[in-house]
């Protein structure tokens, strides 16, 4: 899997963009200030790809990638066990934090993801001219490497690296800090990059 520079470039301002409006989301509904990472772009062997968050229990709420474009991609918002009930507290007006997760936390947690990765998508697509739509979300929780490796198995990528996007955003303030993941094969990923080249290039 080879891209030059330029496109590379480009996939990483895409992200940036989607990762932004998707702490504004964050940030309007938590009613705090949201800080964000520079995103990080990693090609990873695909056999190691799961050792990216490593052995924590996890709470991730999954979307598939849907749209315009070819289905080979996941989206994934991803917390520790403590962030997920700190931030399921909060949307639910409940001041205990130190519980497992209910039936209404979870129910939080999948609309929360939802309206993130929908902005994150929304901003993307006005950048690209082209539809890309997530999935119904689905909440796993486990521990982290062994539902990345089972997402993998399910793309069926015919390649021996995989390009994988992680942004981190963060709340100083209530210490909650969630992770945003993109997984694409590479027909998306040339797909998309060759659409942001030719939008950022000079007409």
């Amino acid at each position: 899997m080879t891209f030059s520079a330029e496109q590379l470039d480009a996939l990483q301002e895409l992200t940036n963009i989607g990762a932004a409006h998707a702490a504004t989301a964050l940030s309007q509904m938590l009613g705090c200030e949201i800080g964000m990472s520079v995103p990080e772009m990693n090609i990873v062997d695909i056999g190691k790809v799961g050792t990216i968050l490593g052995e924590e229990v996890s709470t991730m709420i999954l979307f598939q990638l849907q749209g315009d474009i070819p289905e080979g991609g996941f989206l994934i918002l991803q917390f520790s066990d403590s962030s997920a009930v700190r931030a399921a507290s909060m949307m639910c007006g409940i001041p205990d934090t130190d519980r497992p997760l209910g039936d209404m936390d979870q129910s939080a947690l999948l609309e929360t993801g939802n309206i993130m990765i929908s902005s994150f998508l929304c901003a993307s697509s006005d950048l690209l001219g082209v539809m890309l739509l997530p999935s119904p979300p689905v909440l796993v929780i486990d521990i982290a490497h062994a539902i990345i490796e089972s997402l993998i198995a399910q793309m069926r990528i015919d390649a021996d690296d995989v390009i994988v996007f992680q942004i981190t955003l963060k709340s100083e303030q209530h210490g909650i800090t969630g992770t945003i993941l993109m997984f694409l094969d590479e027909p998306s990923l040339r797909e998309i990059s060759c659409r942001m080249v030719a939008m950022l290039s000079p007409s």
